[in-house]
């Protein structure tokens, strides 16, 4: 399959990188506006392809039919995050930057599956789907992988054990009103509720949700980019492979959750299709509540779209 990646900054690149490091696909498009970058990075991961013994080709390009026929194009394009920024200030600029590329690139391949990392993603998954015309199953967004990632990871650094034992979900909208779900947590089947206290578990659930203004905070310059490209990937690799991974992404929901003609973090089977199955859980009344107060904030910022 052919993948294109738009944008050939820190996510995008380390995306390309990491899918061809794979050896999942048969070519990798690493597209950006700027002259010589993405040729230049695309020459370079080529090169390594030797000594990882992978066969996948890479091209670099800035013009839009080198992506045509694409099977998957990831989505990560727009200005990062700086210090004091929430995702919801980049909105103003980052829809332009959807407006031109994701336009341009649905056009050149018209059954391609859109992957969105771009921020502020929820806004920006509803941007897309208004501006291709696409049906709602191929065109979604990397949102609660990461932050589940995050999660999982202080957890383990919590209790000193290896991240692959530690099972969680976050769900919600991608950003400070996401909704991590500590009653779903297990490290190694055993409750995570029951190894630590509610102090040091709600301490957990609120790095969580700041999770991605720390990097920034410690960058100054810019914002994560390891992290965001691997959860890509991720699910990159599950619609190639047909893995029917169950994932927590950020879909249209039609009722799923309470939830109408809205963009959330909701965990979903993803295949060669797309999201093929919404696969929905009971809350408690408290996790309702969080939920829907996610609901709020994301309506609210692509109501801003104006789209």
């Amino acid at each position: 399959m052919k993948v294109t990646v738009i944008g050939a900054g820190n996510v995008g690149a380390t995306c390309a990188y990491i899918l061809s490091d794979k050896n999942i696909c048969k070519e990798v498009v690493l597209l950006d506006i700027a002259d010589g970058i993405p040729q230049g990075k695309a020459l370079d991961m080529w090169e390594a392809a030797p000594v990882g013994s992978s066969s996948t080709s890479i091209i670099g390009t800035n013009s839009y039919a080198d992506t045509a026929n694409s099977d998957i194009i990831v989505m990560t394009a727009g200005k990062p995050r700086t210090p004091g920024m929430s995702r919801d200030d980049l909105l103003a600029a980052n829809i332009e930057i959807m407006r031109s590329a994701i336009g341009e690139a649905a056009k050149a391949s018209p059954n391609a599956i859109i992957i969105i990392v771009s921020n502020p993603l929820d806004a920006m998954c509803y941007t897309a789907l208004k501006l291709t015309g696409f049906p709602a199953h191929r065109v979604f967004g990397m949102a609660g992988i990461l932050d589940t990632a995050r999660y999982r990871t202080f957890i383990a650094m919590e209790l000193g054990v290896s991240v692959k034992d530690i099972s969680a979900v976050v769900l919600g909208g991608h950003g400070d009103t996401m909704v991590p779900l500590p009653r779903l947590t297990t490290v190694g089947g055993v409750p995570f509720t029951e190894l630590v206290s509610k102090e040091r578990v709600d301490a957990i659930v609120q790095r969580t949700r700041d999770g991605g203004a720390e990097i920034v905070k410690y960058l100054k310059t810019g914002s994560a980019y390891y992290a965001p490209a691997a959860a890509a990937v991720e699910m990159v690799e599950s619609i190639i492979v047909d893995q029917k991974r169950v994932l927590p992404c950020a879909v249209w929901l039609q009722g799923e959750y309470g939830s109408k003609d809205i963009y959330m973090g909701v965990p979903v089977v993803i295949g060669r299709k797309g999201v093929e199955r919404i696969l929905e859980m009971k809350f408690t009344a408290e996790e309702q509540k969080m939920f829907d107060h996610s609901a709020e904030a994301v309506r609210s910022v692509i109501a801003a779209t104006k789209l």
